[in-house]
C-alpha cells in the first residue's frame, strides 16, 4: 500500500488535551521549590500561601473587590454542585445543556435535587439554546464553554443587569481564556487544570455579594454534607474565602497554580492570556477555512470555543461512510497522531459527535499549532486511504 510521507516540522509539544492542559511554556518541577510540605495547610505559611493564591486570581482575572473567591474541593464539579445544593430552590430556575456537562447539571437539578420550578432548554451538540428565552425572573444555570461541545455563549449581553434570581456560570474552560463580565455574573466556578495548565482535584468558587444575600438569607430543604457547607448559624464561613479551606488542599498543587498565576501576569495579566488565545484560534481558523475535509462542528462563529476546538471531518467520501465507519476514521486519525507523539487526547469527547478536539488556551503555542495542521491533513489522508483500501 502506497504511504503518504508525514510532515518534517513536529509540534515541540504535543500535548493538546483539553483537561488536563499543557503546562506553561518553560514550566518546570523546580517552580515548586517552595512549596509548603509536611506542614498544615492551616499553619501560618499554609494559610497565606493559599490567600495568595485567591488574591493573585483577583488580580489576574480582574474579580470585583466585593465578590468573593474560594478554594474549594473536587475540581470545577465539586464547586458547581455546592453552588447547586447551597442556593438552588429558592426561586424558579432555568438551566441550559448544550454539551456533556451542562446536560449533567439538569440531570443534578431534575434527578438528586427534584427541582418543582424548573425550565430545561436544551441544544444538540454544535448549537446553543434560544438565549432569548431565558427569564431572568428566575435563577439561571449554565455553561459559558461548552468544552465537549466547542460551543460558548457569545458575550454576556443576554444577561439582564436587573435580574431577579441568581446566575450560576461554570466557567471552567472559559476563564482566564475569556473576558467574563463579572457584573452578570453571581456564581462562577473553574478548576486549576484547565486554562492555567495546572493540576486537578481543586475548584474555585467565585461569589457575587447578591449570592451571599441568597446563601446567608435561604435554607435549602434537603440536607448538606460538610463539604458543601459554606455558612454556619445563617452566616457566610468567611475563612473559606481567605484561604481557610473545607478540606485539606494539596499544597503541591497549590504551588502549581500559583506558578501559572504568575506566568499570566508576567504577560500582562487577562490581556496577555487573550492575546495568546486569539493567537492560537488565527492559526486554527485559517486552517479550517482552507481545509476541505474538516469544519468547526460549531457552524456559528460567534459562538465557537477559543479553547476547546470541536471539529467534525466534512470530506465527501467520508460522509457517504455509515456512522460507525465515520467514527472509526476520527478515532484512526487521532491514533495515528499519539502513535507518531505529535498530539495526544485529541479525540471527540465520548459523548460528542465524532471528531477531533483541539485544546488552544493560553498555555498552547500557536507555533505548535500551526505544525499541528499539517500533521493533521497527513494524518486524515492516511486514514482515508487505510479506509479505502481495507
Amino acid at each position: 500500500m502506497t504511504t503518504i510521507a508525514p510532515p518534517e516540522v513536529r509540534p515541540a509539544n504535543p500535548n493538546f488535551s483539553s483537561g488536563p492542559c499543557a503546562k506553561r511554556p518553560g514550566y518546570s518541577l523546580k517552580a515548586l521549590e517552595d512549596a509548603v510540605l509536611g506542614r498544615s495547610h492551616r499553619s501560618k505559611p499554609g494559610k497565606a500561601r493559599l490567600a495568595e493564591a485567591i488574591d493573585k486570581t483577583r488580580a489576574v482575572l480582574g474579580v470585583p473587590d466585593d465578590y468573593r473567591i474560594g478554594i474549594v474541593p473536587a475540581s470545577d464539579t465539586g464547586a458547581y454542585e455546592m453552588a447547586m445544593w447551597t442556593m438552588l430552590g429558592a426561586r424558579g430556575l432555568d438551566i441550559l445543556g448544550w454539551e456533556s456537562f451542562g446536560k449533567g447539571w439538569i440531570t443534578d437539578a431534575a434527578k438528586q435535587l427534584k427541582l418543582d420550578d424548573m425550565r430545561i432548554m436544551e441544544a444538540d451538540y454544535g448549537a446553543l439554546p434560544d438565549l432569548s428565552q431565558v427569564a431572568f425572573t428566575r435563577d439561571v444555570a449554565f455553561t459559558w464553554n461548552g468544552t465537549t461541545s466547542g460551543v460558548r455563549v457569545p458575550h454576556g449581553d443576554w444577561i439582564a443587569d436587573d435580574r431577579e434570581g441568581l446566575t450560576l456560570c461554570d466557567a471552567t474552560s472559559a476563564a482566564f481564556a475569556m473576558d467574563l463580565p463579572w457584573n452578570k455574573l453571581d456564581v462562577t466556578t473553574y478548576s486549576w487544570q484547565k486554562v492555567l495548565g495546572g493540576e486537578g482535584g481543586h475548584g474555585m468558587l467565585i461569589l457575587s455579594p447578591r449570592a451571599v444575600e441568597r446563601l446567608e438569607g435561604y435554607t435549602p430543604s434537603w440536607p448538606l454534607p460538610k463539604i458543601f457547607r459554606l455558612t454556619k448559624s445563617g452566616a457566610l464561613i468567611e475563612g473559606i474565602f481567605k484561604g481557610e479551606t473545607i478540606n485539606t488542599p494539596s499544597m503541591l498543587a497549590l504551588e502549581d497554580y500559583i506558578d501559572a498565576l504568575d506566568w499570566a501576569a508576567g504577560l500582562g495579566g487577562l490581556d496577555g492570556l487573550l492575546g495568546r488565545v486569539a493567537a492560537n484560534n488565527k492559526v486554527l481558523d485559517d486552517w479550517v477555512a482552507a481545509s476541505d475535509w474538516v469544519a468547526n462542528l460549531c457552524e456559528d462563529p460567534a459562538n465557537q470555543s477559543t479553547t476547546s476546538v470541536c471539529l467534525k471531518i466534512a470530506d465527501a467520501d467520508v460522509l457517504a461512510m455509515d456512522a460507525e465507519h465515520q467514527a472509526a476514521l476520527a478515532k484512526r486519525i487521532a491514533a495515528l497522531l499519539d502513535g507518531e507523539g505529535v498530539a495526544y487526547d485529541i479525540g471527540a469527547y465520548r459523548d460528542a459527535p465524532a471528531g477531533l478536539r483541539i485544546w488552544a488556551g493560553a498555555t498552547v503555542e500557536a507555533s505548535d499549532l500551526a505544525a499541528l495542521t499539517a500533521w493533521l491533513d497527513w494524518a486524515f489522508e492516511t486514514a482515508k486511504m487505510e479506509a479505502q483500501n481495507a
